[in-house]
């Protein structure tokens, strides 16, 4: 028979060689849940540095397409595969000072002539077509014809009236814009690709 003594220590080593049978089950564990919460930080960081990049709208000047406080996802990458586009939404630093960002409409593109006569725009001499700026939003504002420059954009904001754009400040150099607003993800009600 066992004296009481030495059955209260082998029972304690029995209780401490359970628990490091279960630390050493543990850390495993904890080490892969670290590993992928670095990962996926990592892959965040690339996500939001070289891709998209997340940016709230402040202003009214791109109403109705986007709404002050609007929440929206930039593109970054898109330009270095293709080309900017009239039409497209691009977010870039304000040319008077860089340390401001805008987000306006491309309207003309390197080459174009652009001239607006009582609000209309007229690109090459034709009138565009511009479904998304509701009556509302126009202006009877016009400018004189330009030639837009090589490796510049003539961009103006949807709700004419209350935008700071190309009419103000010209052309924006291609270096200036760094990228293409794609998708909206707050409020809820305007998720969606952007157009």
């Amino acid at each position: 028979m066992r004296e009481p003594e030495t059955a209260v220590q082998e029972n304690s080593m029995l209780k401490t060689q359970v628990q490091l049978l279960r630390l050493r089950r543990a850390t495993p564990v904890l080490a892969v849940w670290l590993r992928d919460l670095i990962i996926s930080l990592a892959i965040s960081a690339f996500i939001i540095i070289f891709l998209y990049q997340p940016v709230k709208v402040e202003g009214t000047s791109m109403m109705p397409s986007l709404d002050d406080q609007e929440r929206i996802f930039v593109n970054k990458f898109v330009y270095r595969l293709e080309s900017i586009q009239r039409g497209d939404i691009v977010v870039f630093r304000y040319p008077r000072d860089a340390s401001k960002s805008y987000i306006k409409r491309v309207v003309g593109l390197a080459g174009d002539h652009i001239r607006i006569d009582d609000g209309l725009v007229y690109v090459n001499g034709n009138p565009l077509e511009e479904g998304y700026v509701p009556s509302e939003f126009g202006d009877r504002r016009s400018y004189p014809e330009i030639v837009v420059p090589a490796h510049s954009y003539f961009v103006l904001g949807d709700h004419r009236s209350m935008s700071n754009d190309s009419r103000d400040f010209g052309p924006v150099n291609r270096n200036y814009i760094y990228g293409k607003a794609v998708f909206g993800y707050w409020p809820v009600d305007k998720l969606g690709r952007l157009r």
